[in-house]
Parts: structure tokens; sequence; C-alpha cells
């Protein structure tokens, strides 16, 4: 019988084994996702709430407000021409009014706090701090706002952190680049 009593004890003994080295490696996986999520955190980009942002590859650099209830970004365009698939505008003289000409990516029916109007949509690269990305930005004439740019969720959400109390937190500092 005693062979049976030690039998069971050991069958016990590696089932209590196998139950902790299984607790062991959940909680190491556990702590694993939790410390991936802090490191993938941390690579977002803290801004506030007006950036300066540079247009590439011109090297523009321009004041941005950070507008989380935006679904889109937006820039300043003035003197609006389309031909065909392309989209010709100045930016503000302020900020140079250079020329510039686009591919037109989409036109998109946009909701703003006064009005829905139909806006040309443009891709273009920029630089906030020292992210360089690519993204897609309708034109408008912002001539009665304060920032000639406003970045919408399209660009903030997987990128930057914001700091509502704060402005100016970087500068645009894209390598291969210099502001104009």
């Amino acid at each position: 019988m005693q062979n049976g009593v030690t039998g069971t004890l050991i069958i016990n003994n590696c089932k209590d084994k196998i139950i902790l080295s299984l607790t062991l490696i959940l909680l190491c996986i556990s702590f694993m996702m939790v410390m991936a999520k802090g490191a993938l955190a941390s690579e977002k980009i803290h801004i506030g709430v007006v950036e300066n942002v540079m247009l590439l590859p011109w090297g523009i650099v321009l004041p941005a407000r950070i507008d989380t209830g935006a679904a889109s970004s937006s820039l300043d365009a003035r003197d609006i021409k389309i031909d065909g698939n392309t989209v010709t505008f100045r930016l503000a003289p302020q900020y140079g009014g250079v020329e510039l000409s686009l591919p037109i990516v989409e036109r998109k029916t946009i909701r703003s706090a006064e009005k829905r109007e139909k806006r040309v949509v443009v891709e273009m690269e920029i630089c906030i701090a020292s992210k360089r990305l690519r993204t897609r930005v309708n034109l408008n004439d912002r001539s009665g706002v304060q920032y000639p740019m406003l970045l919408g969720r399209n660009i903030l959400m997987k990128h930057f952190i914001i700091d509502c109390s704060q402005t100016k937190c970087t500068t645009p500092n894209c390598p291969e680049v210099s502001p104009q």
C-alpha cells in the first residue's frame, strides 16, 4: 500500500510543479505584455496644443493647432485652382506665399463648426518633432483663424500624446531637411 501512497504523492507533487510552472509562465507573459505596452507609449512624442510643423520637402515651418476633436488635418490654402487631378495653391504670405502643386487624393465633405463643405484632400509629408510622417490634409482658406494648419486625429492617434497644459513642446527636427 505504501507504493500506492508514494505514487500518489509523486503524481500530486508533479501536478503542483506543473501548476506552479504554468503560473510563473503566465506571470512572465503578463509582465512582458505590460512592458511592451509601456514601451509603445514611450515611443509616442509628447506635444502641446500648438506645435510648429515643417512641410516637406519644402522645409517651410508653420504653427499648427492640435485638435483631437477634428477627424482630419487641414492646411491653409489660398488661390486654390484645380486642373484635372492636380491642385495648385499658395501658402499664406507670412509663410512665404509659396505656390505648391500636388495630386488630389480625394474630394471629401468636411463638417466644421460653421458648415459642411466639399474640400480637396492631398497627401503630403510633414515633420513634427523628430517624426517624419506622410498624411492626408484637406485644403481650405484658413485666413480667418489663428493657425494655418490644424492637426486632427488622422495623424495624432498613433504618434503623439497631447499635453493640454503645454504649447510648443518640440521643434521640427527631421533629418535631411533644414527650415527655410
